[in-house]
């Protein structure tokens, strides 16, 4: 009760006009095997080409340490993404351009993420492949795993995702590669000016 917010001189418009960028959360979300972390990866190397400061928040790396702590029950999934929402929200106070690869299978907790967030900062991108094709590439081995009873609560196999219903952008990676996709996420950001 006795923490209080400090506002600081300098505002996260000073930080923004300082960069040449409008600060947002960039918040890729797919089942595991989607693309997430690749794209996003590929976006920030676009980003840095452009001059650009950003910050990619992936999944596994923020498990080392931000998150070790928890598991992988709904509610310890739910304290991930809650945490990473913070994170994330600091960051863009700082001016950056934040990219998140994070499965973050329930909708409330995305939209829990949004709400920290003013309007336009947080962007949601569908990563979007069937079930079938992520399971065909399974590049960690993670799907056989699930199938053989050694992950449970694996998410798409035995625990639900919750596909965005209206994503600022959809990106098709059974049909696009990820560097047309990469492109296309971009693309969205120069169109709207948070890029300049």
């Amino acid at each position: 009760m006795n923490v209080v917010w400090h506002t600081h001189a300098i505002t996260k418009q000073t930080r923004a006009e300082r960069l040449g960028q409008t600060p947002c959360v960039l918040w890729f979300t797919g089942l595991s095997g989607a693309g997430k972390s690749t794209i996003a990866g590929k976006v920030e190397q676009r980003l840095f080409e452009a001059g650009a400061l950003s910050y990619l928040l992936d999944g596994d790396n923020v498990r080392h340490g931000l998150c070790g702590d928890l598991g992988f029950s709904d509610a310890d999934r739910e304290e991930n993404i809650r945490r990473v929402g913070e994170v994330g929200r600091l960051m863009v106070d700082a001016g950056l351009i934040v990219l998140t690869a994070f499965i973050s299978p329930f909708r409330s907790d995305r939209e829990g993420v949004r709400a920290l967030l003013e309007g336009g900062e947080f962007l949601e991108v569908f990563v979007d492949a069937p079930l079938d094709v992520c399971e065909g590439r399974d590049p960690k081995g993670l799907y056989r795993k699930a199938r053989a009873g050694e992950i449970p609560h694996f998410t798409g196999i035995d625990s639900d995702y919750q596909a965005p219903e209206s994503p600022e952008i959809h990106l098709d990676t059974a049909r696009h590669t990820a560097d047309e996709c990469a492109d296309r996420v971009v693309a969205h950001l120069r169109e709207r000016a948070y890029l300049r």
